[in-house]
């Protein structure tokens, strides 16, 4: 039927009305299905289910859904090798790689012999339909991320232990494949191995180089997020290209590119809204398109269906089982783990699809129609169990984390950031500090500010501070964390700080370190300096010359009896944080008291980092350590106020140290918490306090001015 130039045959073809369904299903299933309380994935399937061919047949499974579903299935990989908190995955690589081996060589056995003597089948077809029993697809791990536990170490397992169990199955389908195109040969093996090898350190050495010169060059995050799926299908392509599967080549991208792509990072958020907006549920939709309900009807596809349920459920709950008794986790961390290593989907079909497509010398197929219709039937019903068990357990780990046990968590003090604004150059810089330095299971911790001299009334200035706090803003909102702004006026900046500190119960300030005017001008420069005088909170100046995220290590100088000061253990748990969040090794240096109590904290709190300590005899010889920084390298100094139980004299020579021997290197200055009110502290080391400036400051200030004039 024709009209307006509309055609309203089926199925319908035309690609508007096509997208607009497809946009429908994709808006209202996830709605309809909460209510019902049931995972919307499965709502995406048996929306497919109900469109396909084998339903209503409103829609064909054309090229459009093979591209989307494609790039939705290397985007669940890619997000599943991005996702992965690669510090908890270093404590949990063998347990992972236990996972792996037991996810694919019991499936193969049981398979193995049940298709033997249950379903007939000669050998190497039971080989190949039990490879399909071992692999298996993260269909559920959109549901970890929308429950916020997908940095939790059960699922870090479930996702290394997918990437060993596919790697093994697409080999076993790659050698089969091989035995039947006459590829067989007696170097197949040796070629096979150093084709992947090879291509793997490719990716693993070239992928992180590449990006990290990338960030550097380029800030907009269209052309960022542009070039991160370039990447994907890159590394998607180059597998394909030597003869194995592409997932494995978006997993292994996403892993290398892991460090690069901070989780509260704006790009991880964009990224992830995509995906999870559009091609995932593309692909689930398509994975529904394929699936025919009227197997039920045969008896010898719902045996084969039956069996090879059975068998891929069985196998990995006791992979699953096995690993949790190994390591002695607990109940609901098995759950979790089998919930993600359950469904079939990706490289199920793409084993059952390479059979169907294997003609043997008597005119038979490899697999037959009932394997691929039972396979079909075996993917829905493995999907709606993932979903089931992930969201139960997801669930109630969320909770966990919410409502954590006061017997076995300390209580932290709140933690509440302030990022001063006045440069709109650093302002990125500023905000993505902030966002790794911050405790990302804190809400609404986040301050922005912008102060004004109110003897000076210029628009101008108005303005610009405005446009301060909407790039933050915009930021922040980017990384979708939650950020308040404040402007005020006062009589000076510093004066604006201190009073916003107390009026918002402030506990850290990020600011940036300002521009050296002249000669004379300091270091750290008169707002700092004032801002230290005022507040006994921590203070963080920072100077960035690359990208956070392109930070490669982390150099910490630590002054003797650090470890008395009352803010000691909150800069070492942000800094490990912080190393986390980037995937970047850290390397301290202080005496061997201090050394002590720091790996203490790190064992404690983030056993999993990349640590490395150095004695260091000499505070003050800051100049033997500047050969082991470098450009990319962040250089943390922990410094302390006059007074205080760590302050040292050689401070005073630190701002002409940095300055003269970091001047290309990124820069971390912290002056950790205080206790007691603030006042002017007087020492031996500074006794005429600092309310008034130094003699020696007078003077120069006296002989710059006398020289201007001349």
């Amino acid at each position: 039927m024709h009209a307006s130039g509309f055609d309203f045959t089926l199925p319908i073809t035309d690609p508007t009305w096509v997208f607009f369904l497809v946009l429908c299903i994709i808006l209202f299933a996830p709605i309809l299905l909460n209510r019902l309380r049931i995972p919307h994935i499965i709502g995406m399937i048996l929306a497919g289910v109900v469109i396909g061919e084998h339903g209503l047949h409103l829609l064909n499974y054309d090229s459009s859904f093979k591209l989307f579903g494609k790039v939705g299935l290397y985007y669940i990989m890619f997000l599943a090798g991005l996702e992965m908190n690669m510090e908890d995955f270093k404590q949990t690589r063998w347990k992972a790689l236990t996972l792996g081996v037991l996810a694919f060589v019991i499936p193969m056995v049981l398979g193995f012999l049940s298709n033997i003597f249950v379903l007939k089948y000669g050998i190497i077809s039971s080989v190949l339909l039990a490879s399909m029993y071992a692999s298996h697809t993260l269909i559920a791990y959109p549901i970890v991320i929308r429950y916020g536990v997908s940095r939790q170490r059960s699922v870090s397992i479930a996702v290394g232990g997918t990437a060993v169990t596919d790697t093994f199955t697409l080999l076993v389908l790659a050698v089969i494949s091989g035995m039947f195109k006459g590829e067989m040969s007696g170097l197949f093996w040796v070629f096979l191995i150093l084709k992947v090898v090879l291509l793997g350190g490719v990716i693993i050495y070239t992928f992180p180089r590449i990006g990290r010169w990338f960030f550097r060059k380029f800030s907009d995050e269209i052309v960022q997020f542009v070039f991160v799926l370039a990447m994907v299908f890159l590394g998607a392509g180059l597998m394909e290209f030597v003869g194995m599967e592409g997932i494995l080549g978006a997993f292994l991208a996403g892993l290398v590119l892991n460090r690069l792509i901070p989780h509260v990072s704006p790009l991880m958020h964009h990224l992830e809204f995509v995906g999870n907006a559009l091609f995932i549920p593309y692909f689930l939709i398509g994975v529904g398109m394929i699936i025919n309900v009227r197997i039920l009807g045969h008896v010898e596809s719902l045996k084969v269906a039956f069996v090879m349920t059975t068998m891929a459920l069985t196998s990995k709950w006791i992979a699953s089982w096995a690993t949790q008794k190994i390591f002695r986790m607990r109940a609901v961390e098995r759950e979790l783990m089998f919930g993600l290593s359950n469904a079939q989907a990706a490289a199920t079909l793409a084993a059952v699809l390479v059979g169907y497509n294997i003609l043997l010398p008597d005119g038979s197929r490899l697999l037959n129609d009932e394997v691929l219709n039972g396979t079909i039937l075996l993917i829905l019903l493995t999907c709606i169990i993932s979903s089931f068990t992930t969201e139960r357990a997801a669930k109630r780990l969320a909770v966990e984390e919410a409502h954590p046990d006061d017997l076995t968590q300390h209580k932290e003090e709140p933690e509440r950031l302030l990022i001063p604004l006045s440069n709109p150059d650093t302002i990125e810089y500023l905000m993505n500090l902030a966002l790794v330095l911050k405790d990302s299971k804190r809400k609404h911790n986040m301050v922005a500010l912008t102060v004004i001299n109110d003897n000076n009334d210029s628009p101008k200035l108005e303005l610009a501070a405005k446009r301060n706090l909407e790039k933050a803003a915009l930021v922040s909102a980017a990384a979708n964390v939650s950020l308040q702004t404040v402007s005020r006026y006062d009589l000076n900046i510093a004066s604006g700080i201190i009073h916003t500190v107390k009026e918002y119960d402030i506990t850290d300030i990020v600011i940036g370190l300002h521009h050296k005017a002249n000669i004379v001008d300091s270091f750290f420069g008169y707002l700092a300096e004032n801002l230290l005088k005022g507040v006994r909170r921590q203070v963080m100046i920072a100077k960035l010359l690359i990208p956070v995220n392109t930070i490669r290590r982390i150099n910490v100088a630590v002054p003797p009896k650090a470890e008395l000061e009352a803010g000691f253990v909150k800069w070492v748990v942000q800094l490990a944080r912080m190393s986390g969040m980037l995937g970047c090794s850290m390397h301290f240096f202080c005496d061997e008291q201090t050394l002590g109590y720091i790996q203490c904290l790190i064992k404690k709190h983030h056993p999993g980092l990349s640590v490395h300590y150095s004695v260091m005899e000499v505070w003050g010889d800051l100049l033997s350590m500047s050969g082991q920084v470098s450009y990319d390298h962040l250089w943390v100094v922990v410094s302390a106020r006059r007074g205080s139980i760590s302050y040292d004299t050689a401070f005073e020579r630190l701002p002409i140290e940095l300055g003269r021997y970091f001047s290309n290197t990124s820069l971390l200055i912290i002056y950790p918490d205080q206790c007691g009110e603030t006042h002017d502290l007087i020492s031996f080391s500074a006794p005429r306090a600092d309310s008034e400036p130094q003699s020696y400051e007078k003077m120069c200030k006296w002989m710059y001015n006398k020289l201007k004039r001349n």
